[in-house]
This record gives C-alpha cells, structure tokens and sequence, in this order.
C-alpha cells in the first residue's frame, strides 16, 4: 500500500512513517501545504493521513484537491473537538478522523478501516481461491495453513488480493510498493514474484504474467 502522511509535526510524521514501513507499505511524507498538493496532484495514493493545520495551503484545500480527482481513502488528524468541526470534516470528503493526542493501534486500525471500506468489504480478510490474507495481522493462510512472507512479498499479494479483476503492470506494483526515497527497479518486482508464486505454490492461486502488459492474479481451473 502507498501511503503519503501530510504533517508538519515531525516528530509525529516520523512516527507514523516508521510504523508504517515497518509492516512493508510505501511512505511518502509532506510537512507543508504546498508539497501535498503536488504531490496528491501527480501521484495516486492508497491512503491519505492528513493534517489540518499546514503551512501554506491547509488540510482543507488538499482533501478537495484529493476528491476531486479521486476516491483515496482520507483519514484526518485534528486537534479539533467540537461536533460541528468533525461534521465539516466529513463534508469536505474525510472517511474518518482521529483526535489528538491518538493511541497508535487506533490509528492503525481505523486507517485498515476507511480502505476496507472504499474496497466495499467490511472484513479485514482478503479471499481468493484458498488463500487468505488477515491484514490486521499480516498472516497469510493457505488452506487454513499459515505460509511465512517477507514484507515484501506480503504487501504484493496484499496488491494483487486488492485487484483481482486487474493487469498490473510493473510500473503500477512499484507505485503501489515504494515510497519517492526509495529507489526500486523493475528487475525487483520480477524478484518478488519469483518468490510469491513458490510460496503460494501449493494453492489453487497463481500469479499470470501477460508479456507486455504485467502480471495478474488468477484462480487455478
């Protein structure tokens, strides 16, 4: 999953961002107003976690810059209490907010829920075939089995398990895997699904490559 976090608190950027790598998803960080906006306008992102209070342009310009491209999963961070303030907030195309101060499995939390929620399912397990993905706590199943996955090879079949009815190109699994510092190459993703398809080997899962076009997932006849 892409994430862009837009915070001018640092220290809680950071934080977020840490946790967020730490399970394998792609992060982007923007502490000003202005940075989000370009960014929001030439990326697309899998969830936005934004700020109100930015420098230069404020978290209301970009939560309408994102809708009105988009349907990005919004989560809101405020410092802001009263009820009509929260209403605002989901008028202006929020899925959720959170208050600070916020207890970080909260946020977690509510941040799988807004993405469950523009999925259209209200679980946090992904199905397909006989495989399936428990994201609240990154275990993968295959016929009730666990199977192990490194980071990354669990956030591509979490790519994969999100689109089923789609070609991904390699371009698309790399927007969707890496944050702007990181610095990953094509022959990287062709690594990693080398080694998500041993390991769900087993199942009635396989990962198709369509040459020219990228991979998708499929069941097995």
């Amino acid at each position: 999953m892409r994430v862009l976090i837009v915070e001018d608190d640092r220290l809680i950027s950071e934080a977020i961002e840490q946790r967020f790598t730490k399970q394998g998803h792609g992060v982007d960080c923007a502490y000003d107003g202005n940075i989000a906006h370009a960014m929001v306008s030439q990326t697309e992102y899998d969830l936005v976690i934004l700020d109100l209070n930015l420098p230069n342009k404020s978290g209301e310009q970009i939560a309408k810059k994102i809708r009105h491209q988009s349907d990005c999963p919004i989560l809101v961070l405020t410092a802001r209490t009263e009820v009509q303030d929260r209403i605002q907030l989901l008028d202006l195309g929020a899925d959720d907010y959170v208050t600070k101060p916020f207890d970080f499995g909260e946020l977690e939390a509510r941040c799988r829920a807004v993405v469950r929620r523009r999925q259209g399912t209200d679980t946090n397990n992904l199905v397909f075939g006989d495989i399936e993905f428990d994201v609240a706590r990154c275990k993968v199943f295959v016929q009730g089995d666990e199977i192990i996955l490194k980071q990354r090879e669990l956030r591509l079949l979490e790519i994969f398990l999100s689109h089923t009815n789609r070609v991904m190109s390699k371009e698309e699994l790399i927007d969707h895997l890496y944050g702007f510092d990181d610095t990953p190459n094509l022959n990287a993703i062709e690594t990693y699904v080398a080694r998500l398809r041993k390991a769900i080997s087993h199942s009635n899962v396989e990962i198709k490559t369509l040459r020219g076009l990228g991979y998708a997932i499929d069941k097995q006849a």
